[in-house]
């Protein structure tokens, strides 16, 4: 065979792995979405409290966190394949079982959710970053712009599926989805991994981060998705509880959130072409604390959804280029650091949100637990401060 043609299937092999890895994550982006637009269906069905309702959203990231460390074991000893198709079959499970009287059950399918979560991101979000070499940061978010469809799509739907009746039908499309996913992903070509296959001292970064850098980037992701989820999982919930639109469109206000969050993945790549990846970062927690509070102090519900949607739009460019840094700082190191930086995001995931509730529960209402996330994004200011050397080499 010529040089030319095992060029030519090598390439067409990558670009099935990335139709599969994008297809992906627009189904994570519908699935670890759901909790959020069906929170109020949720609440009234079990007559929960804001604190019991954070448990729901506690108990599918704290799955999350389990499968990004299982993602971890499988990754190592099984290779990507398997942590993704273990990880879609989750998602298909737990789909099929959320739509449940049982709270127990919802649980246990939130619970599934959340593991298949954890499975498929770290591995699919350092695929991309080693495919996208030194375009890394914008195929990375390209790839969370597709998850960004994903969730934006989702609160839509399921508006349309409550008022059809159709919510079981849709759960099950989706579920036979991810397990057509897992069963593509068999046939499936991975690449060998540049930071295996290159020498390790010219792979290695020029200046190693020290421990207080790895410290910090392992805060900034806990706190990135300790914003997201919070605001994408609560701001249904509160939106119900403002005057103007009713209850039913309050579950639109998650799609405004992702809305924002899509469109600023769409130009995030063509952004970072011009502008310095650090700047790009601070810029963009400045419109989520801008997003954030007017959201807080919103007294109707279409002020609340344009804020959402600003909260949004700053958040699009942020955990992207988390991962970038994670790649390009640490070279080979990157995919065992990976482990640690992912859990991390898991457990912000986890605890960002029901910390939201508990505040919630015993100061007032979630005006005062949304205080939360706004916190979260105050202190990442800080933090960047401190890498802001690493970030500029």
């Amino acid at each position: 065979m010529s040089t030319e043609a095992i060029a030519s299937n090598a390439a067409a092999r990558q670009r099935y792995l990335l139709v599969l890895l994008f297809a992906g994550f627009v189904l994570t982006g519908v699935e670890i979405t759901l909790a959020g637009p069906l929170m109020p269906q949720f609440i009234a069905r079990w007559s929960l409290n804001d604190s019991r309702a954070g448990i729901l959203l506690a108990v599918q990231f704290s799955g999350s966190l389990a499968g990004v460390w299982l993602s971890s074991l499988v990754t190592h000893y099984f290779g990507t394949r398997t942590s993704l198709v273990l990880g879609y079959l989750m998602i298909g499970t737990g789909l099929l079982t959320l739509n449940n009287s049982s709270m127990t059950v919802v649980l246990f399918a939130l619970g599934a959710l959340g593991i298949g979560y954890g499975l498929v991101v770290p591995p699919t979000n350092l695929a991309v970053a080693e495919i996208g070499g030194a375009k890394s940061a914008s195929l990375v978010s390209l790839v969370n712009f597709a998850w960004g469809a994903g969730a934006v799509s989702c609160s839509p739907l399921v508006l349309l599926a409550l008022k059809k009746g159709f919510l079981p039908a849709l759960l099950f499309f989706l579920a036979a989805f991810g397990g057509l996913l897992a069963f593509s992903f068999l046939f499936a070509a991975f690449p060998e991994g540049k930071h295996r296959t290159t020498n390790p001292a010219s792979a290695s970064p020029a200046i190693s981060p020290g421990f207080l850098t790895t410290v910090t980037l392992a805060a900034l992701f806990f706190l990135y998705v300790s914003v997201e989820v919070s605001l994408g999982s609560w701001s249904a919930a509160y939106a119900k509880r403002l005057p103007g639109g009713g209850e039913g469109i309050s579950t639109l206000a998650p799609m405004f959130f992702y809305g924002g969050l899509l469109a600023g993945r769409a130009v995030a790549p063509f952004v970072l072409a011009r502008i310095r990846e650090f700047h790009l970062v601070m810029f963009a927690l400045m419109l989520v604390i801008a997003g954030n509070t007017v959201f807080v102090l919103a007294a109707t519900q279409k002020i609340s959804f344009l804020s959402a949607a600003v909260a949004g739009l700053g958040c699009a460019a942020i955990f992207p280029v988390y991962v970038a840094w994670l790649s390009r700082w640490y070279g080979p190191r990157a995919v065992s650091l990976g482990s640690l930086m992912f859990s991390m995001s898991s457990v912000g995931s986890a605890v960002g949100p029901w910390f939201v509730g508990l505040v919630s529960a015993h100061a007032g209402g979630l005006r005062v637990g949304l205080l939360v996330p706004l916190a979260a994004a105050v202190a990442m200011v800080f933090l960047l401060l401190l890498v802001r050397r690493q970030a500029a080499a």
